[in-house]
């Protein structure tokens, strides 16, 4: 069959646009950008001091510093070295992240596209599950030595270059320990919402924390001695870093599963492997299970019996999710664990959060909103979305909220990543671009992303827009965002509809 081609079939005659071009973000509940930034820089900040700790990086720290110290005449000569060093290593990972601006620039949807496809994800989870074994000690992960050897030589040539190769020789030797931190980071950037930038922060968050050290004990050499002394406790961090791995691993496997709908990893299936994983970690602590790359013990101290008892507790707050209706709210697993409708039991709603009753597409949406003279809550949403599973968990949930939904608005729900489902040939076309270039739009997924970006100008979920059935936007959109500001957002669009 012959598709047409439809120049501007997406195209909305949008009542109100000026609304859409305010910032999202303009006190009316939105996502705080640069706070969601911070937040992780400072998981990316914590990443690194993580790595700190490890053996590929700790031992490092009195060569290193000693050396700066101790080549240079003048004490001040050897901290000016250290820092410009400690700013080398930050700037590095910094770098890592400029080509996913790239990337972005020539596809804004190309995130988003990364973060729904379901073989990537497949991809992301073989690689961490390949990264939890290097922990665990089977395998070590290292780069090519020819690369370290090169840097290491040009290192000796002195001056600022020569700090800028001893940067990248540690950047390279560290990699076994480093890299699968470095990892998690990418596969979690590329799968969140906030575009290359968020990448950035995260990346630039662990090279800060990385280059600190070097820099703080250059400042202050006498406190080298009270480091303590590399040893077992290093290697029971790396086998401890390879179950969060493990566990994160079948978040990605999960993105995969809801992206294909293959109705495998259901939420019970998957908080049964976490409780599974949980466990095996209390058991290392308490010296039961051993790997090659953990320490030897003679005696499990009282410190490792505290930490093992922590972590059971974590597996005993799992334990409910296996049941139909848990004893307490799960907060904490919202945006990791499948939505609560994707599930082993029976549900209310199969394919809507929280049993509300929702559209799927624009058009049958639309129609019924002005049958019953409703508003409408347009809600672009992904079965791989984190933040969208916090919304519906953490915020839909609230009785106010959830009532305002049920009963007031009409709920369109349109998942940009269910490109597994196929539009019906005849329906399927070809979006020319403004710039005339041809976008394929075969999936549901397809169509309604390139809706949300054609009429709305963004291309991140969650993102909500309050309209009538006569396409009037209502006031401005949302997305990420608390349960007060939500909950005002919802009350003043009724407000709007009913004037």
């Amino acid at each position: 069959m012959i598709r047409k081609k439809l120049t501007q079939s997406l195209k909305l005659d949008i009542k109100n646009p000026e609304l859409l071009n305010a910032s999202v973000n303009d006190g009316s509940g939105g996502k705080d950008e640069k706070g969601n930034l911070l937040n992780i820089f400072l998981l990316g900040f914590l990443g690194g001091l993580i790595a700190f700790l490890t053996p590929c990086v700790f031992p490092l720290i009195p060569l290193t510093v000693s050396f700066f110290t101790k080549q240079s005449q003048k004490k001040s000569k050897g901290v000016t070295n250290s820092i410009i060093y400690g700013v080398f290593i930050a700037a590095i990972y910094v770098v890592l992240s400029l080509p996913f601006h790239f990337m972005d620039s020539l596809d804004p949807e190309i995130f988003n596209t990364i973060s729904t496809n379901m073989w990537l994800n497949i991809f992301f989870f073989v690689i961490l599950v390949f990264f939890a074994g290097s922990f665990f000690g089977f395998y070590t992960i290292t780069l090519p030595s020819s690369w370290s050897n090169k840097a290491d030589s040009a290192s000796g040539i002195g001056g600022i270059v020569g700090i800028f190769f001893m940067a990248i020789t540690l950047a390279i030797v560290s990699f076994s320990c480093t890299g699968p931190i470095l990892g998690s980071l990418l596969a979690g950037s590329l799968t969140s919402d906030g575009g290359p930038m968020q990448l950035t922060a995260g990346m630039g968050g662990f090279g800060v924390a990385l280059a600190l050290p070097f820099a703080f004990f250059a400042l202050f050499p006498n406190l080298l001695k009270s480091l303590p002394k590399s040893g077992f406790w290093m290697k029971a961090i790396t086998v401890i870093l390879g179950f969060i791995e493990l566990a994160l691993a079948f978040k990605f496997l999960s993105n995969a599963d809801l992206v294909g709908q293959w109705n495998i990893l259901k939420r019970e299936v998957f908080i049964g492997i976490w409780i599974l994983i949980t466990v095996l970690a209390a058991l290392f602590l308490f010296g039961v299970i051993k790997f090659p790359g953990g320490p030897k013990i003679k005696r499990v101290s009282g410190l490792r019996i505290v930490l093992g008892l922590a972590v059971l507790g974590f597996a005993v707050y799992l334990a409910p999710g296996l049941t139909k209706k848990p004893m307490w709210n799960q907060k904490l697993l919202s945006g990791f664990a499948p939505p609560q409708f994707y599930s082993v039991y029976k549900q209310e709603s199969d394919n809507c959060p929280l049993a509300l009753n929702c559209f799927k597409d624009f058009d049958e949406g639309m129609a019924y909103a002005k049958s019953v003279n409703k508003p409408v809550l347009l809600d672009f949403t992904g079965w791989a979305c984190v933040n969208c599973r916090k919304m519906e968990e953490n915020v839909w949930s609230e009785s106010n909220i959830y009532s305002t939904i049920k009963n007031d608005y009409v709920l369109i729900s349109l998942y940009v990543d269910d490109n597994e489902n196929p539009l019906p040939v005849e329906k399927q076309f070809d979006y020319v671009k403004p710039n005339g270039k041809i976008k394929k739009i075969r999936t549901y997924g397809e169509k309604w992303a390139t809706l949300q970006t054609v009429n709305f100008k963004n291309a991140s979920q969650p993102f909500y827009v309050l309209m009538t059935p006569e396409l009037k936007v209502l006031n401005t959109p949302q997305q990420y965002t608390d349960k007060i500001s939500y909950y005002g957002w919802l009350k003043d669009g009724l407000k709007q509809f009913k004037n």
